[in-house]
């Protein structure tokens, strides 16, 4: 589901469990500083079943690379997997956040 700015550029939203070795490695860190860097707004967070969970917001062709490096993720981790959903963008973050 795409959602476009009135005149402006495609912003999608996309939510993403992340499986595999994800915890204890800095994971959320660098998907917050990765997210920043595409100017993406949003949120990373551990899950008790051990995946990592993101919901992200921004121009879709940075969500797509943003997608592309969820998959390898920072050099400590090994990702075996990626739900990815898309939604309808809200634009209610401000910037990208780790929660706790």
């Amino acid at each position: 589901m795409l959602a476009k700015k009135r005149g402006g550029p495609e912003i999608v939203r996309v939510h993403l469990f992340i499986s595999g070795i994800v915890q204890g490695v800095f994971f959320r860190a660098h998907t917050r500083n990765r997210a920043r860097s595409l100017d993406l707004t949003g949120w990373v967070k551990n899950m008790e079943d051990g995946r990592v969970e993101v919901i992200a917001e921004g121009l879709r062709g940075m969500i797509d690379e943003f997608i592309s490096w969820c998959h390898r993720g920072p050099e400590a981790a090994s990702v075996h997997g990626i739900e990815v959903i898309w939604q309808q963008a809200t634009g209610e973050f401000r910037d990208f956040q780790v929660h706790y």
